[in-house]
């Protein structure tokens, strides 16, 4: 099968592969799906171009953070069933072709389709495209998993970083005379971003690799002392759990606050 490249079973890491190779893969995901966090900068322009209110525009972010958490929720499972290579591929997918969509509604002057392209179906791509490199880093730095996670969420916020200056330089490129940028110049900027993410993404979909079975890192614990330590629970049996949702409750009200500060940084 053209696709078989993405099994599980040609993901594995061959015996002696340096584990120091699979941030950049991971990096490769995050800081793409990372632009979300710079849909504010052209935010001005659509509501110019819609004749829209800020918060009929806001409601396309608000889409793509609730699908990212409710993909990331509903596929956290089968991400860790079929693999990373399999999860950040159509990631990469779905987070450009929600760019596409996005595109053609701002072109056709259709809300409602950027609201389906970058809000729903982009906001898929930003939940899978988000777990599936936290998932693969943390089982390769199970002796260090406060770096393997934070080496991952640097390259999901890093990803504004990039994204912020990008867009406003290809917005003057493609309208130089345009304060706030015109529909056209909005639209090119989503096709060029969606081309170019996909490619980036596909470096990381090629590269990542999952550690062979019983794989530990040179000098971690013995085998014994691995089968005394705690172990984690499923997912099922988390959510059955009042420690879970306690949790769940604190990050939802962190979250809540700085995505709506986010949402509003460059207005």
């Amino acid at each position: 099968m053209a696709l078989s490249f993405l099994d599980l079973r040609h993901t594995v890491a061959e015996p002696g592969y340096n584990r120091w190779l699979i941030p950049p893969a991971a990096l490769a995901v995050h800081l793409c799906i990372g632009q979300a966090y710079a849909t504010s900068v052209y935010k001005t322009s659509l509501v110019a171009h819609f004749d829209a209110s800020l918060t009929a525009v806001g409601v396309v972010f608000s889409i793509a953070i609730v699908m990212l958490g409710a993909s990331a929720a509903v596929m956290g499972t089968w991400v860790d069933r079929v693999g990373p290579r399999r999860a950040m591929f159509t990631a990469a997918c779905f987070w450009a072709s929600g760019f596409l969509v996005g595109a053609l509604g701002i072109a056709a002057g259709q809300l409602w389709l950027v609201y389906l392209g970058y809000g729903f179906i982009g906001g898929i791509g930003l939940g899978i495209g988000y777990i599936s490199p936290v998932s693969t880093l943390i089982k390769w730095f199970p002796d260090r998993p406060g770096l393997a996670t934070g080496m991952a969420i640097m390259g999901f916020g890093g990803g504004a970083l990039v994204a912020s200056p990008l867009s406003r330089r290809l917005l003057a490129l493609y309208d130089p005379d345009g304060d706030p940028a015109s529909g056209s110049a909005v639209a090119l900027l989503f096709v060029t971003l969606g081309v170019a993410y996909f490619l980036v993404m596909m470096l990381g979909v090629f590269t990542v690799r999952v550690p062979p079975p019983g794989w530990r890192p040179a000098g971690s614990a013995p085998a014994a002392e691995r089968a005394a330590a705690p172990r984690g629970v499923s997912a099922a049996s988390a959510i059955r759990t009042p420690q879970f949702w306690l949790l769940w409750t604190v990050l939802f009200c962190n979250v809540t606050a700085g995505i709506g500060i986010l949402e509003q940084a460059a207005p």
